[in-house]
């Protein structure tokens, strides 16, 4: 790896001569192929990037001329030629190097997105300040994929873009034909004919006032960086179209179908064979239950924001293909969408991040609550999710989602509960509903001892001293520091209330009898479950303690969900060891996190 370990910078990089620019990307690919086969990331879209990352620290000069990636995770190559090579080891991890661009890390990196289609206004923004400024030598680039172009945020940047010809700003469109899936959308099919017929020009782009140059081989760095360079000396808005293939260089990933190597956990970098999962995911289990469904139901729809995979809405796809509807990276439009299914009879089921429903809060609450409709949302990666870090943890959604008059939110704790959960919410007539679960593999079942106005009893003592309150998959994590109590003369009930929000009414009665009451759950403590149970109570004026152990308002950094459950206190010992400190407290500072 003789040239990549040369370049510390971009700077060594503009010295290294071009004729070995080949050679250079060859290893580039070889280190990637390599480091995410030992941790897991983003493998695909960063082997499609590496030309095209090289062109770009050839003719600007970062940090002082300013690169905007979008989304975050074809920022590796750029990562590499800005001296982060020897914390690759760590990607992904507690501690280590984030998955995405990282301010902390380096000054290179500007903007912390992996939300798509934001780089645009943040490159309009910047724009607009340096000619404020009079920062007239400092340049704004923004890379985005066509799949970031299907959001509707993107376009309103656009629109502002073109309307002031006289400020420059550079457009590099890495088209690949793909987000996870390929690309949908009237915009798509512009930009394959562009592919098609390079000669052509983009009355799309042009008819906004954006100069449009392509399209070019995003494989050929030296074709690239002539583009990039004529960009600059327009002194426009240039958008310059860049044609790459998703995991260019590595057959495993460039003949990928599924996208299984846009996220790849390990796997094996001499044979392409990824790791065998030891359980079936909670996505695995929603995508039967959903074919199942469909099939029982024809008023049945699912809808996903370019993500028919990742959220499990794959195997209904192929079976119905005219009922799961892919509107691309556009979350308010697919909840309005919703609302229109909804509104004509249908019944609608929105499979979305956590993290990703809060770009369309005002539809949730105008479009679709403020109307009564009955959308069912399943929130994939809620909580916790591990390694991709701050921007993908879905810790925030049962604060906020507690917020939308008649909106309901179910918690299951096990994979069956999954299944009797999503049932109920599509038998639901009045109003919207969320089923929320985590990230990962889907673990052993808890079953109820008995069931109490719709509460699920999972333990219950004869002389209990304290109610545990586990909301969804944080059953278990009860369970086991119900039995560590017990082992210091403690005795817990477990209940699971199945409904997160509003506050089951049965809870806060059950609540109203015990001494001490402690909620469990993997969202913030600021609006949560918690919080609003403790509320509840005091309404009554029962005597009963509440405490919550949740999650920090904060931004999480990257890590397995079990061990940033464990450090904030989320485990079985750690909840425990806080429920032991309370029982023995004679007054308590309990509150929320």
């Amino acid at each position: 790896m003789s040239l990549l370990q040369d370049i510390t910078s971009p700077a060594d990089l503009r010295r290294l001569d071009r004729s070995r620019d080949g050679e250079l990307c060859a290893e580039i690919r070889e280190f990637l192929v390599h480091a995410v086969s030992r941790t897991g990331g983003h493998l695909g879209p960063n082997l499609g990037m590496v030309e095209l990352t090289v062109a770009l620290h050839r003719v600007f000069e970062s940090p002082r001329d300013v690169l905007l990636f979008d989304v975050g995770h074809q920022a590796y190559v750029h990562k590499l030629l800005t001296g982060r090579a020897e914390r690759f080891g760590g990607l992904r991890s507690a501690g280590g190097l984030s998955g995405y661009p990282s301010r902390a890390e380096s000054d290179h990196d500007v903007i912390e997105n992996s939300h798509a289609s934001t780089a645009l206004s943040y490159a309009d923004g910047m724009a607009k300040a340096f000619a404020l400024r009079g920062d007239h030598d400092r340049k704004v680039v923004a890379v985005v994929g066509d799949g970031a172009l299907t959001g509707g945020l993107a376009w309103e940047a656009l629109n502002n873009i073109g309307a002031a010809p006289e400020r420059p700003l550079v457009m590099v469109l890495n088209d690949n034909g793909r987000s996870y899936r390929p690309t949908t959308g009237a915009l798509a099919r512009h930009l394959d004919a562009l592919g098609r017929k390079p000669t052509d020009r983009s009355d799309f782009f042009e008819s906004l006032g954006i100069a449009y140059l392509g399209a070019v081989d995003g494989h050929d760095c030296a074709a690239v960086e002539e583009a990039l360079r004529t960009a600059v000396r327009m002194r426009r808005p240039v958008v310059v179209h860049c044609l790459t293939d998703k995991g260019r260089g590595y057959p495993p990933a460039a003949r990928d179908e599924v996208d299984c190597w846009h996220a790849v956990g390990r796997f094996d970098a001499a044979t392409g064979t990824i790791a065998a999962p030891d359980a079936p995911s909670w996505t695995d289990v929603f995508a039967d239950e959903m074919l199942t469904l469909a099939a029982e139901r024809p008023e049945v729809v699912g809808i996903t924001a370019a993500m028919t995979v990742p959220v499990g809405l794959h195997k209904f796809a192929a079976k119905f293909p005219e009922r799961v509807h892919d509107v691309g990276i556009s979350e308010p439009h697919a909840v309005a969408s919703a609302a229109g299914l909804a509104t004509a009879g249908l019944r609608p089921v929105v499979a979305i991040y956590s993290t990703f429903l809060a770009r369309a809060f005002d539809q949730v609450l105008m479009d679709v609550a403020l109307h009564g409709l009955p959308v069912v949302f399943v929130l994939d990666r809620a909580g916790v999710t591990g390694p991709d870090g701050p921007s993908h943890h879905g810790i925030w959604d049962l604060s906020w989602l507690s917020l939308v008059p008649g909106l309901r939110v179910a918690a299951p704790r096990d994979t069956a509960q999954l299944g009797l959960l999503l049932r109920d919410a599509l038998d639901r007539d009045a109003g919207p509903t969320v089923l929320r679960f985590p990230k990962g593999r889907a673990g052993a079942g808890v079953e109820a001892v008995e069931r109490i106005d719709g509460l699920d009893v999972l333990r219950a003592p004869r002389r209990p001293d304290v109610l545990l309150a586990a909301v969804g998959p944080l059953a278990s994590a009860c369970m086991e520091a119900a039995a560590l109590l017990a082992g210091q003369g403690v005795e817990a009930t477990v209940v699971d209330p199945r409904w997160a929000a509003p506050v089951p009414d049965a809870l806060v009665a059950l609540a109203g009898t015990y001494p001490l009451t402690v909620t469990v759950e993997d969202n913030i403590g600021r609006g949560g479950f918690g919080e609003r149970l403790g509320r509840s109570v005091a309404e009554t004026g029962a005597g009963t303690r509440v405490a919550c152990l949740a999650l920090p308002t904060d931004f999480l950094g990257p890590g397995g969900r079990d061990a940033l459950l464990h450090a904030h206190g989320l485990s079985a010992p750690g909840i425990a060891e806080r429920v032991l400190a309370w029982t023995t407290a004679a007054t308590g500072t309990e509150g929320c996190a």
